[in-house]
């Protein structure tokens, strides 16, 4: 990410909507869990600059097909681009890796879009998450899928598993194997309760390091909880390869509860997995402005989407189990529920924008300055990341890890 507006434009904690005792036990829950120590030594009296470029922890967003197609204007591309790096340090494929968006026709893969956005995201270092290698409900599965037989099937799922694994082997960070699971499984209905873990042994077949989460909606509302933590159980009992669990944002309504939504990720911190929020808007798809699309923000209301993207946003990043959190859509022109959005269609910010900006790139940012003691040592505490790390006008790119909790450099 890069800081690429003023953070001037925004004034103070106005956006917040929790209680000051809670956000002081917030903000030293994050001094713990998200910081750790740079150590630099030097010679005593040296001049230290400690600059961060980006967070281990996920601050991340959808990227459409219109990026690596050709029916997006040019300049709306490249300030999709520009502002995208400007905002998030990760990114997942809104519809290029899915099935039917792959392979409408059988036997016609069209891989050129996937292509396309895995070119750039590598350019930019931007760890990419692959949405979704199969996705079982059944208004989901192509026409030419269901009309085989469960033999053919069962080949063809294999053939979709390995090839696409094999293809783009060490270039996605984590796939969703088989989405939405608790609301439909087409191919568990035809092909029996293992079908789950032989997924997972394909696409291991193609790249045996690959990461696989599940990902699901209406758990973090509570709703659907219970059902998704029997599924992974059950999952985890049959040994499928679970790396992480995805859980979507986006079944909350104009606003969202926010007991419910630490209950939920206390409740799913038990397996011991990392938690990715996967599908990010707010507002939600059951607000207002979901069932009616002609609907625009007041002032008011846009005040009041920035207060709970901040504290959406807190909670999570507050929680030990969250990995990061990853929006569907921030520009008007690319986003399925368009009001949610950072960015007007013409590219103006909302103060949704300025808030989320405010509290990555001024709360949670690291940027020091200093000498070095009569040891020459400095210490920083840090949140997890990358550093440029500058002594006497000398730099070194530096990673400061969670599982490490502590980064030296030494220039003397």
């Amino acid at each position: 990410m890069k800081c690429g507006f003023l953070v001037s434009l925004f004034v103070g904690i106005f956006f917040i909507n929790i209680s000051n005792g809670q956000i002081s036990d917030a903000n030293q829950s994050i001094e713990k869990l998200r910081k750790g120590e740079l150590i630099i030594k030097a010679k005593p009296g040296d001049n230290v600059e400690v600059e961060q470029l980006s967070h281990e922890f996920w601050f991340g967003c959808a990227i459409s097909n219109g990026l690596a197609g050709d029916y997006w204007k040019a300049e709306d591309k490249e300030m999709f681009k520009k502002k995208f790096l400007e905002n998030f340090n990760s990114a997942v494929t809104e519809n290029a890796v899915k099935w039917p968006d792959m392979e409408r026709r059988k036997g016609q893969v069209n891989y050129q879009t996937v292509d396309g956005i895995l070119e750039w995201t590598e350019e930019n270092n931007i760890p990419l998450r692959g949405h979704n290698i199969f996705w079982g409900v059944e208004k989901f599965v192509q026409d030419w899928v269901k009309e085989l037989d469960d033999a053919e099937l069962e080949n063809t799922l294999k053939n979709r598993a390995e090839t696409l694994a094999a293809r783009y082997k060490g270039r996605f960070a984590e796939y969703d194997l088989n989405n939405e699971m608790i609301h439909g499984n087409y191919y568990e209905k035809r092909l029996g309760p293992e079908i789950t873990k032989q997924m997972a042994q394909w696409v291991h077949n193609g790249d045996p390091d690959a990461k696989l989460f599940l990902n699901d909606y209406d758990i973090l509302t509570g709703n659907a909880l219970d059902r998704y933590m029997e599924q992974i159980r059950t999952l985890l009992n049959q040994g499928v390869p679970i790396a992480g669990i995805g859980v979507q944002g986006h079944l909350h309504g104009d606003t969202f509860d926010r007991a419910e939504l630490k209950r939920s990720l206390d409740s799913l911190a038990q397996f011991g997995l990392p938690v990715r929020i996967t599908e990010f808007n707010m507002p939600g798809q059951r607000s207002k402005y979901y069932r009616d699309r002609n609907l625009k923000m007041t002032p008011e209301d846009e005040e009041q989407k920035a207060k709970d993207i901040v504290d959406y946003y807190r909670i999570c990043f507050t929680h030990p189990a969250v990995e990061g959190i990853i929006m569907w859509g921030f520009w008007e022109g690319a986003n399925w529920i368009s009001v949610s959005s950072l960015y007007n269609r013409d590219w103006t910010p909302t103060p949704a924008a300025k808030a989320y900006h405010h509290l990555i790139y001024n709360e949670w940012w690291t940027n020091e300055s200093g000498t070095t003691n009569s040891e020459g040592i400095y210490k920083v505490p840090a949140f997890f990341g990358k550093y440029k790390v500058t002594v006497n006008g000398v730099s070194q790119i530096i990673d400061l890890k969670k599982t490490d909790k502590k980064a030296y450099i030494e220039t003397r």
